[in-house]
């Protein structure tokens, strides 16, 4: 089996905090709910669906998700760029003949349109996953490590059996990582491609 190496999308492979916040804030208005912005941070990496039951009533839910699925495309893509390190991160597996995958909570579609806007050529995509669904998506893939920012991350490597990797580069410190199942944690991506070397030796 090829090297399989997994990523989260938000806030682990590219910036897209800003972007989630002013879809989803506007979004909320449009359904009658004004929050502080600030408050949407710590739900960036959840499920679309648990951030919307946090702030809007039940009988309004499918409607804001509609909204901000509506929205995202031209309000919340156009700002997103790449994090440090993803590039040569994505560059660094392929030269070793690997498998890029993302596996993200977000909708496949917009997960696609994101990598698409930033320019990081992925393998394969699998979206709506979160915590032991990633490692189930990780499982079939035959992943052998998954790289994230949040604690849901790292059960998603665990469940899967498969290395975890956590960056700090979201809203979660290192022992958060840690706690939850990380073998590593790194303040970025940047030196992925020295950990990948030594992890199955120089490219051929």
């Amino acid at each position: 089996m090829p090297l399989t190496i997994g990523f989260d999308l938000d806030l682990t492979l590219v910036d897209s905090a800003e972007g989630i916040t002013v879809s989803m804030t506007e979004a909320f208005r449009r359904v009658g709910v004004v929050i502080d912005p600030r408050r949407l941070t710590p739900m960036i990496g959840l499920p679309l669906d648990t951030t919307l039951r946090a702030f809007v009533p039940d009988d309004r839910v499918d409607e804001a998700r509609d909204i901000y699925r509506e929205l995202y495309p031209t309000m919340g893509i156009p700002g997103t760029k790449p994090l440090p390190g993803a590039v040569e991160a994505v560059d660094a597996i392929h030269a070793h003949h690997g498998i890029v995958l993302v596996v993200s909570a977000k909708i496949e579609s917009a997960v696609r349109a994101v990598l698409a806007h930033v320019g990081l050529p992925v393998d394969d995509v699998v979206g709506e996953r979160y915590a032991e669904s990633k490692g189930a998506a990780l499982q079939e893939r035959g992943a052998d490590v998954y790289v994230g920012d949040h604690p849901g991350d790292m059960i998603g490597a665990r469940t899967a059996g498969a290395y975890a990797i956590g960056v700090t580069t979201g809203g979660h410190d290192a022992v958060a990582l840690r706690e939850a199942g990380a073998d590593v944690v790194f303040a970025d991506l940047l030196d992925f491609p020295y950990w990948l070397d030594d992890y199955v030796g120089a490219p051929t």
